[in-house]
């Protein structure tokens, strides 16, 4: 029983230290934020306001963060509208699916 709890106790503390190394990639959101901390980027609630008045009414359904751009996602008549935004100066430099 004793070589037993010793090897236990072995395996948690490798997988504890090993957890670090296996931790995911930061997530879009936390991307985001340090890159609106350093300047790089403009928030996002500000680049929405830029691009709405441009979708004639479609449903925004999210955004999502590609490097240095901003992937908008609408939906117009079934159709995705997809609408790509320079992060740094919120201006549109693509839009397909329309």
């Amino acid at each position: 029983m004793s070589l037993f709890r010793t090897l236990l106790g072995g395996m948690i503390a490798v997988g504890l230290l090993a957890s670090p190394a296996l931790a995911d990639r930061p997530r879009d959101q936390d991307r985001a934020f340090q890159a609106t901390r350093d300047g790089k980027s403009m928030p996002l609630p500000m680049i929405e306001r830029r691009v709405m008045p441009f979708m004639g009414g479609a449903e925004y359904l999210g955004p999502e963060l590609r490097g240095d751009s901003y992937r908008l996602k609408f939906m117009r008549d079934g159709r995705v509208i997809w609408v790509d935004v320079d992060a740094a100066t919120g201006r549109i430099i693509g839009k397909s699916g329309h």
